[in-house]
């Protein structure tokens, strides 16, 4: 038998890589007009979806076809429809929106490292003044707070329930850079016995303190506000969250904090920590294994980190062992590290 043929050479991914811009683009042109609303609420031509959204309708022609090529529409004749992900995710009208997300993760703070990034190559961190994204008080995880917090609400309750599947008993929980709080909120709404301590930038506090409010739990709420390497942490924690921070910094730095965090928790206490966590080869999964990009861009020491790093770092301040936790749907996994 004659074995198939190689596959010949390509440019196609170097002109989709060049490319992608466009899809960014595209994609927040439509959250921004609305057009994945639009659809849902039953407007599926390209004059029906130009009308609702207020744009012009060759604009919106060329538009959703190119949202079809992307995945994220179907399209049947001159009729648009939504995907399933799309329904779910873009449509303003589901609980589970995520179109603010935008807000953040294409925010100028964001990108703009990403403008110049060969210099950050060069440099091995983010170009920007003060430390990029971990600049004290920085008011983007005000935004963060409001914009990301659909995304969280999930792997929350995930986190809850695989920490404290019984609910049962009394527990004291510091909430490490805590943002819109909604990591402390599911263990408090999980358990009535729960009690959350957040600790975050004074004006990042004040939107989960709104969440606390709004959850039912506020009388179970409270707050620490300043830099978690700095402030008093108190004693006695049952579980110390650490829900996407420790990504920000360096090994040595994650140390130095960790001390604190084994030093603040009782006999028997528990750290949570939340990561993208890439397998030791560093490029699977692709999801998780890219986000070490996000940190070398916005973030001067910042990584991915992969679980023997984390288990290293959780050893070395004084833990006795830690374990790794998928969380599925969520990329992210979950490390439980014992005192």
């Amino acid at each position: 038998m004659s074995s198939p043929a190689a596959q010949q050479p390509s440019p196609q991914l170097f002109f989709q890589t060049i490319n992608a811009y466009q899809r960014t683009e595209g994609l927040k042109a439509a959250i921004e007009l609305e057009a994945f609303t639009a659809i849902g609420e039953g407007n599926t031509t390209a004059p029906e979806i130009a009308k609702r959204c207020g744009a012009s309708e060759r604009g919106t022609r060329i538009l959703c076809d190119f949202l079809c090529i992307m995945g994220f529409l179907n399209k049947d004749g001159s009729r648009y429809s939504l995907t399933p992900d799309s329904a779910m995710f873009l449509d303003k009208r589901s609980p589970a929106y995520l179109g603010g997300a935008i807000e953040f993760i294409s925010s100028p703070m964001i990108t703009e490292s990403f403008k110049n990034f060969t210099e950050v190559v060069r440099k091995g961190g983010t170009t920007m003044t003060d430390g990029g994204t971990i600049a004290p008080e920085n008011p983007i995880w005000v935004k963060f707070a409001r914009a990301m917090a659909p995304m969280m609400a999930l792997p929350a309750q995930l986190t809850a329930k695989l920490v404290d599947p019984t609910a049962d008993r009394k527990l004291k929980i510091l909430d490490i850079a805590a943002g819109h709080g909604l990591y402390g909120l599911a263990f408090a709404k999980n358990n009535s016995q729960a009690s959350v301590v957040a600790l975050d930038w004074p004006n990042v506090l004040e939107v989960a303190k709104e969440n606390a409010r709004n959850a039912g739990v506020a009388e179970r709420y409270s707050t620490i506000e300043g830099s978690a390497f700095d402030v008093d942490f108190g004693a006695g924690y049952d579980l110390i969250l650490l829900t996407n921070f420790l990504h920000h910094f360096d090994p040595p730095t994650n140390e130095v904090l960790l001390r604190k965090v084994y030093a603040a928790l009782a006999e028997g206490g528990r750290a949570v920590t939340l990561e993208f966590v890439p397998n030791e080869d560093r490029i699977s999964p692709p999801d998780a294994a890219a986000f070490s990009v996000t940190m070398l861009g916005s973030t001067p020491s910042g990584d991915a980190y992969t679980f023997p790093e984390l288990e290293s770092m959780f050893t070395n301040a004084g833990f006795s062992r830690s374990e790794i936790h998928r969380l599925p749907p969520s990329i992210q996994q979950a490390v439980i590290s014992q005192k």
